[in-house]
């Protein structure tokens, strides 16, 4: 089975960091997750993530490091999922692919529904930064 290469950001601001809920219809509908997608073409995984993040939340960051990679096996595909630590100046207040936003306390992420792709990154950025 092929995996799928997406990347996400740990979007941190004022010690806290964005989580976005998945609407309803989509798959993983209900659950939270750090905001990216999938990598197309020939893009890096840097190219992707600002796009994805441009074109779902209208919010441009700045990357800052690679942070964690975990590889994660859904029913019908794997994913493997590229995180990054990006800062922001600006607040997003929508998206297209999500119906609701929150800024958490990275130390409080495991009280979230997270995607189960996304709780190893949840459990690093708690150990690195949640203290």
């Amino acid at each position: 089975m092929a995996i799928t290469k997406v990347v996400c950001g740990i979007i941190l601001k004022d010690h806290l960091v964005m989580i976005c809920r998945r609407k309803s219809e989509k798959s993983l509908g209900g659950y939270w997750e750090f905001p990216g997608g999938k990598v197309e073409g020939m893009e890096s995984y840097e190219e992707s993530l600002l796009r994805e993040l441009i074109e779902e939340l209208n919010l441009k960051v700045e990357i800052k490091q690679h942070f964690f990679d975990t590889v994660h096996h859904y029913d019908k595909n794997t994913i493997e999922l590229i995180s990054f630590i990006c800062e922001t100046k600006s607040m997003a207040t929508e998206s297209t692919d999500h119906d609701q936003l929150e800024w958490v306390k990275v130390s409080d992420l495991l009280n979230w529904k997270l995607a189960p792709a996304d709780i190893p990154i949840a459990r690093a950025l708690i150990e690195e930064k949640g203290k």
